[in-house]
């Protein structure tokens, strides 16, 4: 069981990498370009939307929001583009990080917030 979990996170690493790898390639749509980029930051973002020391939660989304937004992707992107980005993916010796991509990631949760904090003023003043 142990073995088939490692092999699965081994999978969505090395996909999250393609998929950063197949966004710079110009034969994918804008759209799928887009969406990969978005998946990919996220994934290699030092920085989640719901923190790792949140119990169960914090996993929660490295388990369900990175391979859904990855299996989206992928879906968005001709086969034979993702197959040789998967296969450029798994020569990289180790997946990137990238400050840029945490940057973002801390700039969602700042406007999440924001705009938390200003529906909760505003349904607190019209009380």
């Amino acid at each position: 069981m142990l073995k088939r979990i490692a092999k699965w996170a081994r999978r969505v690493k090395r996909d999250a990498y393609a998929l950063y790898l197949a966004a710079r390639d110009p034969r994918v749509p804008w759209y799928a370009k887009f969406v990969s980029l978005v998946v990919a930051a996220y994934a290699i973002s030092p920085v989640d939307l719901i923190p790792d020391f949140v119990p169960v939660l914090g996993y929660l989304d490295d388990v369900i929001i990175v391979p859904a937004g990855i299996a989206l992707a992928i879906k968005l992107i001709p086969p034979e583009v993702m197959a040789e980005h998967r296969e450029l993916a798994a020569a990289a010796q180790e997946r990137p990080s990238s400050a840029i991509a945490g940057a973002v990631i801390v700039g969602l949760w700042a406007v999440v917030l924001c705009v938390f904090g200003l529906l909760l003023f505003r349904w607190a003043t019209v009380r």
